[in-house]
Parts: C-alpha cells; structure tokens; sequence
C-alpha cells in the first residue's frame, strides 16, 4: 500500500501542479505568438539571416521554408556526428554512416531514438553543439505549424498562414529557452550533474574497475523533457543515476515533459476566442492520457509478485508507480524518454505503452504535434456528425469539405501505414529478425514497438531489439522523415485551404464542439481510427501474449 500510496500522491502533485501552470503558460504562449513586438535579440537574428519579420507566408511558402531548414540541420548534424572522433572531447566516442544518418534524422525529427550506445557514442560536444540545439528547433518547429493550423482557422479568405521563421525564432527565444533554463536550474537542485570533468573510473563490488562518464546533463534533460525530445545523455536515459537521481527530479521530469502539451489546449482556445475549445480539447487529451497511465499500472501491480510489485526492469528509487506514470506519460507524448525496461513490462503493460504511440501522439502529444493530431480528430469527428445528421460539417465557421478532409484523411493513414508496411518488411528479412531478443508474439511487439515509436515520432524502445544495424538504421530513419514531414505538409496544407475559405457565422444548426459531448465523440472517433488500423497487429502481438 506504501507504494499505491506514494504513487497516487505523485499522480494527484502532477495533475495539480499542471492545472496551476495551464492558464498563465497558455496565455503566454498565445501572447508570443501574436505580439506584433520583437525583442531586440530576434531583430539581431531576423537581420543576421535576412528575415522580414512582419511579412507573411502562403501555406507552400511556409512548408518549403520548414523543410529547407529541416534538410540543413540534417546535413550539419550528420556531418557532426560522423567527424567527432577529430572533434575536441572526442572521449572515444565515433559513429559509423548508418548510426549518424539515423542519429541525425533522428533529432531532427524530434524522435531522438538512439541506436548509438548513449554517452559512448556521441561525445560532450556532439551532445552539446549538436543534439541538445535540436532538441530546441525541432520543437519549435512543432509549434510553429500548429500555430499556422490555428492561424488557418482563424482567418477569413487570406492566402497566409504566418511566416515560418519568425514562428521559428519565437517558439525558441521565447518559449522553450526559458522554460529549459528553470528545468535545468530545478534538475541541477534535484542533483542531475552538470560538469565537463574527465571520466571518473571507479571500483565495482565485484572488483572490476568501470569508467563512468559525465556531462552537461542537466541542461541537455531539461530541454529533452520540454520539447518532448527523448533523447538520453546516457544509455540507461532516465533510469541513469546521473540524469534523473530521485523521486523528485522523476516527477520534475514528467512535469516538464506534459506542461506545454497541456498548455496548448489554453492558447488554441484564446486564438480562436472561445476559450470552451481549448477545454474541450484538453478534456480530450486527459481522459486519454489518464486511460493510458491507469492501464499501465494496473496491468504491472496485478502481474507482481511481491510487495513491491512487478519491479523487474525498474528501478527501486522510483518504485512501480512512478515508472508507470513516466511511462505513460513518456509514450501519450513524443518523449520517449525512459526510467524502466519497457521490455520487461508485462504484455498489457507493455502493449499498454504501444497503444499510446498508435493513437497518433495525442493524448497529449508532443510540442505543438499533440494539438495539431487532435484538430485533425475534431475535423474527423465533425465530418461524422455532420454525415449522421446530414448537414454539411463545419469546425468554427470553416466548413470541411472534400479537400479539408481529404488531407485529414490522409494525414490519418500516413503513420499506420509506414508502421505495418515497415513491420512487414523487416520481419520478412532474416538479417532485420536477427535483432529480435525474443521470437513469437513478444518478438512481433518489439519489432512493432520500434516502427511505431520512429513513425509517430516517440523514439522510445523496447530495449529487446539491437536495432543499430545498416537495414534498421536505413529504415527506421526513413520512417522518422516521412512521418514527421508528410503529415506536416498535410497539415499546413489544411491550414491554408482553411485560411481561404470565409469564416461562416455560427447559426442553430451550427453543431457545438465545445461540450462534453463532442469530446467524447472525440474520444471515441481517436479509438475507432486506432483500433481499426492496429487491432489485428496488437491481438498477435501483445493480446496473443497475454493469453498464452
């Protein structure tokens, strides 16, 4: 009881210090995005890049711009990675092509899965000059089209969704720069380290001798959690002493990486100027996220053993509750961080994580993609009402036709099909199998688990597959683009057919979207599209597990 406890206390401290954050953090972010005011650091880098900071982008315009910056942060990081044993600090740290053409796809994408060996594969200053800075643009791009999204719905017959760079420089300078500074402050109080000191060398109980790394860990978790990045400074990620030491910086880092997904909700229903929107959403995301994180933990106390619950694979310092909580808090968003072997989860708790990722990183998402995902379920369900009612569907005076829903549905096939067709594949190949640590319905899981984690962006593992290998290197990487940019350029387009259409008032025919009712529509249309798409794969793997 000790640990339900413990473990119901920090769920209550979570949900509490998130709703105390979710008006003040929403406006603030509301208010960067349509100051007509630049700090006077942005007029430097809008000057330095030759930027026009008060002009606006038609949506093509916007996705080029998105997709121009995104090819050159590959281009630099890949190179990056590939030269850091020449490199100052190199530590014996290198990465062959395969692992850097994933590792910076990877960033880039905001997915940070890690096929290279943590703190033995990227050295201080490939951690420092090259994941962390992605782990700040990636975000803020994240951001930036789901505010062109909103902007979409809120303006009448514009052929302009904002201007990319501008959204760029804001979510950053304004946004996530600040909030990682106080994550780090607070990480650093909590005991993370923060050094660049040489690597300690220390006798093990066994009396071998074992060199431990150190870093600017604190910095680089810090902005790994807010911009729901994922990505470790170590291999053990969040389970490592160093980056998260305590029950404490645990519960900081599950903060950090929920508080802008819970926040959006608030700036979406400030921009489009009823707030009911943004509760209504945010009704959404909670009954999701708190459904993930029950089914999680339930299934891990009722397959214990002892008093202290199922522990294998966890860490004793954070118990059975506080690795479910991250866990189901790291994969409803596209975090991906771990503090425990989701391998060693039971099958329902294992699945449990899985079905988080295949709802689309929605519940609540990661930086900016989290709201994006769930506008395009309240395009989908409005469309369905609107089918059973038989009158044309509209989401705040914009009416979703045959092209709007064209590209959400469109946006809606994307991820599952690069899941199973990339699950498919390699396990029809004998050299992508022989990764697999298991064979049978838990060796279709880790293999599923690692495709449905690079498509939706999460870069969680399940630890069992040994995936840094040419053909899953070269895949999975391929899996991360295409599933970060496709639904991206889909959703600015939706964005800039919306933002031309003529905003219709509101009438008594007008179908509301900001009850409960429609939320549970919601609700119901995400698990629908889920559970049609990835049923059948979740019976033979987990379910069939399960059962056996």
């Amino acid at each position: 009881m000790g640990d339900t406890s413990a473990g119901l206390l920090t769920l209550l401290t979570l949900v509490v210090v998130l709703a105390l954050v979710h008006v003040p953090l929403g406006d603030y972010i509301a208010h960067t995005f349509t100051s007509e005011r630049d700090l006077r650091v942005e007029r430097a880098i809008y000057r330095v890049c030759g930027v026009s900071p008060r002009s606006q982008q038609r949506w093509t315009t916007y996705a080029v711009s998105l997709i121009a910056f995104s090819v050159a942060s590959f281009v630099l990081l890949f190179a990056l990675c590939v030269l850091q044993p020449h490199l100052p600090l190199a530590r014996g740290a290198s990465m062959d092509l395969s692992t850097s053409f994933n590792t910076a796809i990877s960033f880039v994408t905001n997915t940070n899965w890690q096929s290279y060996a943590g703190e033995a594969g990227a050295s201080p200053v490939v951690q420092a000059l090259g994941l962390t800075v992605q782990n700040f643009v990636s975000a803020a791009v994240g951001l930036a089209v789901v505010v062109a999204l909103i902007r979409g719905l809120t303006r009448s017959e514009s052929g302009t969704v904002g201007n990319f760079w501008v959204d760029l420089v804001r979510g950053v300078v304004r946004i996530l720069l600040p909030l990682a500074v106080i994550g780090a402050i607070v990480l650093l109080a909590g005991g993370v380290i923060q050094d660049l000191a040489a690597p300690h060398v220390v006798q093990t109980l066994g009396g071998g001798r074992q060199t431990v790394q150190s870093g600017l860990v604190a910095s680089q978790e810090a902005i790994k959690q807010v911009g729901t990045n994922g990505g470790g400074y170590f291999n053990a990620n969040s389970a490592h002493p160093f980056e998260n030491p305590n029950p404490f910086t645990n519960l900081v880092q599950i903060f950090l990486m929920l508080v802008i997904p819970f926040s959006l909700p608030r700036v979406y229903g400030r921009l489009v100027g009823d707030r009911r929107q943004g509760y209504a959403v945010l009704g959404f995301m909670g009954v999701l996220w708190a459904a993930g994180i029950a089914v999680i933990t339930l299934a891990e106390r009722a397959s214990a053993t002892n008093a202290l619950g199922a522990m294998e694979g966890k860490e004793v310092r954070f118990g059975v509750w506080g690795s479910t909580i991250f866990a189901g808090s790291t994969t409803s968003t596209s975090t991906g961080a771990v503090n425990s072997l989701h391998e060693s989860y039971s099958p329902i708790g294992g699945g449990g994580a899985l079905t988080n990722m295949a709802l689309g990183e929605i519940s609540p998402g990661g930086v900016g993609s989290g709201l994006y995902g769930a506008l395009i379920v309240a395009i989908l369900a409005v469309f369905i009402a609107g089918l059973m009612v038989g009158r044309t569907p509209e989401l705040l005076g914009k009416a979703i036709g045959r092209k709007e829903i064209t590209y959400a549905a469109l946006y809606t096939v994307v991820t599952p099909a690069l899941v199973l067709l990339g699950t498919g594949a390699a396990l029809a190949l004998r050299t992508a199998r022989s990764g697999l640590l298991a064979s049978g319905p838990h060796g279709l899981t880790e293999m599923l688990y690692a495709y449905t984690s690079t498509a939706n962006n999460n870069g969680s593992a399940f630890a069992g597959l040994t995936a840094d290998q040419p053909y899953l290197n070269t895949t999975l990487g391929l899996v991360m683009a295409l599933g970060r940019f496709l639904p991206i350029v889909l959703v600015l387009a939706l964005a800039g057919s919306l933002a031309a259409q003529r905003r219709r008032p509101a009438t008594d025919g007008t179908m509301p979207t900001h009850t409960p009712l429609f939320t549970g529509l919601m609700v119901g249309v995400a698990l629908l599209v889920t559970g049609l798409t990835f049923l059948p794969a979740l019976a033979l793997g987990p379910l069939a597990e399960a059962l056996s």
